[in-house]
């Protein structure tokens, strides 16, 4: 086989699974805890460290705010089956970076590989998480490519695979739309907390030898998990968060 159709059928291998094997890096995640200690062997200090964390993957999340916001039915979808884009998204973040959500999953990952204070794990983060989309984008792009062509080809020489040309950008063509933002990313909302909520705690335990819950992370659950089950019942029983053609 050749290596482009390698790149290829490996691409797509990952794309459909792409919402699974994190769970591995998860895994790899709470075994380096047990090397977890307070950054200066500060309490304190480890509370803000944990909102730095937080912060940074909700700009990740922020990123597949404003992308989603202004995208299009049929394009920045979670399809796991194969790829489909039924439009080629050029304005909005899409001017000024080819993958844009992809850029997005890595500042929500990179919070959570920060979240444990060890140089190594953060680096491994990086390098699989570069290895691993590669592909997937390697992939994604030969699909475009031969479904739209020239008018693919001008936007991504000039358009930035990964780091944002800014002084590029172009006003979305369709406006931002909350309801859409609501019905398709309230999964990865919950997920960062939830996410965070089990390494803090599991973190504790390497610390102080037993089980105990942080009251500040027990009403950041509990506020996600509210969030969520509202959200999550708005989309499956009602047409409340339905925003025709997107």
């Amino acid at each position: 086989m050749a290596l482009r159709e390698e790149f290829e059928n490996t691409g797509n291998w990952l794309f459909r699974w792409r919402s699974y094997l994190p769970l591995i890096v998860i895994a790899i995640f709470l075994l380096a805890l047990r090397e977890y200690e307070y950054p200066g062997h500060s309490e304190k200090l480890d509370h803000i460290w944990e909102v730095v964390c937080l912060l940074v993957s909700f700009l990740g999340l922020g990123i597949r705010i404003v992308t989603i916001g202004h995208t299009p039915r049929g394009t920045s979808g979670r399809n796991t089956k194969k790829q489909v884009a039924e439009t080629l998204n050029t304005t909005g973040l899409y001017s000024v970076v080819r993958n844009p959500l992809y850029l997005g999953n890595f500042f929500m990952w990179l919070g959570i590989a920060l979240f444990a204070h060890l140089w190594w794990l953060t680096l491994i983060y990086i390098l699989v998480f570069w290895l691993y989309y590669e592909r997937i984008i390697f992939a994604e792009e030969a699909y475009l490519r031969d479904k739209f062509g020239n008018e693919y080809l001008e936007w991504a020489n000039k358009t930035p695979a990964f780091i944002p040309k800014l002084s590029q950008y172009r006003k979305a063509n369709l406006p931002f739309s909350l309801r859409n933002v609501l019905r398709r990313e309230y999964n990865g909302f919950f997920a960062v907390i939830v996410i965070l909520f089990v390494l803090e705690t599991v973190g504790e335990i390497f610390v102080k030898g037993r089980l105990e819950f942080d009251l500040g992370w027990i009403f950041l659950l509990g506020i996600g998990f509210v969030v969520w089950m509202v959200l999550r019942s708005l989309k499956k029983y009602t047409k409340v968060l339905y925003v025709e053609g997107r």
